[in-house]
């Protein structure tokens, strides 16, 4: 396979954020490749974990993957796997992260000869809050044609239903989030939920959901600690058409770690969640061609 590093796009604020791609190699009855887009999650960066390996999965078996940073993670092109830029990561919202996406499929879609991707065939992926990310744009955008999710909470809002919580939060401006992997407290701007405020109705999943017909999987581990059952179970409720995998005694991220040693091999239940996502993506293929869907 060909794997393309850290290339860089401009964001939000004039700030580039990276992503790398990986290609396979090619296929005699394949022209193009089908390819897979990932979002990562709250606290999450591109190069996290096991990622990797899970993209040099996908290639292997002939769909190209694309993982890259929303541009306000708290990483930056000279820091790719520390939050350097707390203050990048203060400033982030759901608006920002939405316009990053957008940009990133803008960039498949411009560069799709180049790189002998399939315009017609792009699968969005979202880890936990990349989720909803990866849903809404899926939602309203024609050039995305199937949607999967991984660990994905079940709307934006989901840690913010205390009114006392939201009050100390407007007062104070900025709340924090412990990072437990690198003790560090993750600041929350207030205009994170600002910006969740004026767009309730369009940032709600339950609305995107509804009439989304799209190919869709929604896969959890029953031992996630980090998002409960219950927001499979509500994506399934308002996406009943969706393909529903529980996936017995995987957490939140399928046994991954970071960092995550380059010479071990995929987490058991991180082999579950690629092959099954596999099989989803090519039963959506035309029975003549099986490296697309």
């Amino acid at each position: 396979m060909k794997i393309i590093e850290n290339k860089f796009l401009i964001g939000n604020a004039a700030r580039l954020f990276g992503f790398d791609l990986y290609l396979p190699d090619a296929f005699k009855h394949s022209e193009s490749f089908p390819i897979l887009i990932f979002a990562h999650g709250f606290k999450g960066f591109k190069d996290w974990g096991h990622w990797q390996k899970l993209a040099m999965g996908f290639a292997a078996e002939g769909f190209a993957f694309l993982k890259f940073n929303f541009s306000h993670n708290g990483t930056c092109p000279e820091s790719l796997t520390e939050f350097s830029d707390l203050e990048a990561f203060g400033n982030n919202n759901f608006t920002i992260e939405l316009a990053d996406l957008k940009t990133v499929i803008d960039w498949v879609c411009d560069h799709a000869a180049e790189y002998r991707l399939e315009k017609s065939e792009i699968c969005l992926v979202g880890h936990s809050r990349g989720g909803p990310i990866a849903l809404l744009t899926a939602a309203k955008d024609e050039r995305i044609a199937a949607l999967i999710t991984w660990a994905s909470v079940h709307e934006l809002d989901y840690a913010w239903q205390d009114a006392e919580q939201l009050k100390n939060w407007k007062g104070n401006g900025v709340q924090y989030s412990a990072n437990a992997r690198t003790g560090q407290q993750m600041p929350l701007n207030y205009q994170l939920y600002e910006d969740f405020a004026a767009h309730a109705a369009e940032y709600s999943v339950k609305n995107s959901l509804s009439g989304f017909k799209k190919p869709m999987l929604i896969v959890h581990g029953t031992a996630d600690p980090a998002v409960k059952l219950s927001s499979a179970e509500y994506l399934k409720r308002y996406a009943p058409h969706a393909e529903y995998l529980l996936i017995e005694g995987a957490d939140h991220v399928f046994g991954g770690r970071q960092p995550f040693p380059e010479t071990e091999e995929l987490p058991l239940h991180s082999k579950i969640l690629l092959n099954s996502c596999l099989d989803f993506l090519r039963a959506q293929a035309p029975a003549s061609d099986l490296t697309t869907f």
